[in-house]
């Protein structure tokens, strides 16, 4: 993504040189800024309605506008490059510093000029507006519960893709009846959590509380893999949240759960090694809301967090190239992270490393991370030097969605973009769903002798649901609030039938 750094920190006369070469003969300038200045000479065209058709006619800029026009492009250019830095996206508590720049004053600009209009408005899609019209909407698309981080890129259609999925596919309302499957696959992960932490005090189950907007994004991601081709989705984690997953995704009766908690049931070794619940796999055939079948497999794994990554990576492209014809759009693996093995096993750059080799790609894999901020007991200030945990996506130029947990309307719809990027361009990408962890490491452990500060946080705080739930109050939409009501009152009573009827046989 070209700056123009060296153009808009140079001198004014400079740049009115450059444009006087452009319009006597435009093949004299680089090829990147004739595409500008042929940009800056449509956007003026058309509003003096001077463009027949296709051609541009060229309409020079009054003096000293055109520096003016080029900072307000840098600082379009930079809310793109680093907005996601002053992004929204920390639900608990206020994000560090990290020093994004994004004043007017390091564009040679100031508030004086807010109310001044600039062609530069062309190049978000508002045409000739006002300078203050133009920051509103760069900070509502990339300073809000999105961060967007696509700076590694090199690749113009894949920079212009994610552009056009911030700016517009992303600020589209979302549709009455998403609201109602948000709600739905929400509410199914909260009250599931909630049940068990009822009945099951103090049992290891590495819950999903703090992060259950992770059971509609994955809905989301698993419905529009379905409808873009994809027959097969691999999923590979560790143990928080996988009982959630494996029952409001998988589809994995909540007797047969139940029944583990209970200590009745059999190790079925067909389903991954006879070890803990929280350890075993499971397959399944599950119909997306488009009707569409599915295959669903969540690999084993009774080893170390990421242990599990190039093992669904290896089955993922052994099944593709015997299963599939090598055609790579058919299936889809899933890694989901915690954000502190993420940044800490080396694991995980091993498999990133070989993702693009012949002989080992998968045809992108998408990286989903329950970012808890906390890995067992250590902040992710004493973690790591990086800024994110997924810094490590730069490296093989794959862009990052940074996204808050308590945003499920935003994590849901950049789950889908996320998905529709694998299959447009066959290249891995990664969700940084920044969420918490209600409890301990496990259930019995009491965090606030470790992080009193934080816990004092996020005792007070709602859950996703019902941060969802008054959002759609606040909006007026009352009706599906009121079904929330409804939803919880039948799961709840559904969840108490089949836990009774497995506690009497």
């Amino acid at each position: 993504m070209k700056d123009f750094a060296f153009i808009t920190s140079a001198h004014p006369a400079y740049i009115e040189n450059l444009y006087s070469d452009f319009v006597k003969d435009p093949s004299s300038v680089d090829t990147e800024l004739r595409k500008f200045f042929e940009g800056f000479d449509f956007a003026v065209s058309t509003n003096n309605g001077k463009v027949n058709g296709s051609a541009i006619t060229s309409v020079a800029l009054p003096t000293g506008q055109l520096d003016k026009e080029f900072a307000v492009y840098q600082l379009i250019l930079a809310y793109r490059d680093k907005g996601h830095l002053i992004a929204k996206t920390n639900p608990i508590r206020e994000r560090k510093d990290r020093r994004a720049n994004l004043d007017l004053k390091y564009f040679g600009l100031d508030e004086n000029e807010l109310a001044t209009e600039f062609y530069a408005g062309k190049f978000v899609g508002l045409g000739k507006t006002s300078l203050q019209t133009i920051i509103a909407h760069l900070e509502k698309c990339y300073t809000q519960s999105l961060g967007t981080e696509f700076d590694s890129l090199n690749d113009n259609k894949k920079i212009e893709w994610i552009i056009d999925a911030v700016e517009n596919k992303m600020q589209q309302p979302v549709s009455l009846e998403e609201k109602k499957r948000i709600l739905q696959k929400l509410n199914e992960g909260v009250m599931f959590e909630k049940f068990l932490h009822t009945k099951y005090i103090g049992q290891k189950r590495f819950s999903l509380e703090g992060g259950e907007s992770t059971i509609p994004a994955l809905d989301a991601i698993i419905n529009t893999a379905s409808d873009n081709s994809v027959q097969e989705v691999v999923i590979g984690m560790a143990h928080r949240g996988r009982l959630n997953i494996l029952a409001n995704i998988m589809g994995k009766t909540y007797e047969q759960i139940f029944t583990e908690f209970e200590g009745n049931s059999v190790p079925d070794t067909t389903k991954g090694s006879g070890d803990v619940k929280d350890h075993m796999g499971y397959s399944s055939e599950i119909e997306s809301t488009a009707g569409k079948k599915v295959h669903l497999k969540l690999a084993p794994n009774p080893s170390h967090l990421e242990a599990v990554d190039p093992v669904v990576i290896g089955f993922s492209r052994s099944k593709a190239d015997v299963i599939y014809d090598s055609d790579y759009d058919k299936i889809l693996p899933i890694l989901i992270h915690g954000d502190s093995s993420l940044a800490g096993q080396g694991i995980v750059y091993e498999v990133l490393q070989m993702s693009g080799l012949k002989g080992y790609s998968t045809g992108g894999t998408l990286h989903f991370v329950i970012n808890n901020q906390i890995g067992f007991t250590t902040d992710f200030d004493d973690a790591r030097t990086s800024d994110y945990c997924t810094s490590i996506a730069s490296m093989v130029q794959a862009p990052v969605f940074h996204v808050n947990g308590d945003d499920v309307e935003a994590v849901v719809k950049i789950s889908q973009i996320a998905m529709l990027y694998r299959q447009e361009f066959n290249s891995d990408i990664f969700i940084d769903m920044v969420c918490y962890r209600k409890h301990g490491h496990n259930e019995g452990d009491d965090p606030k002798f470790t992080q009193p500060g934080l816990y004092a946080l996020i005792d007070k705080h709602p859950n996703p649901r019902e941060v969802y739930v008054k959002s759609l109050t606040m909006h007026g939409d009352d009706a599906t609030a009121a079904l929330a009501k409804e939803m919880e009152k039948k799961f709840w009573s559904d969840l108490q039938e089949r836990l009774d009827d497995i506690k009497q046989h």
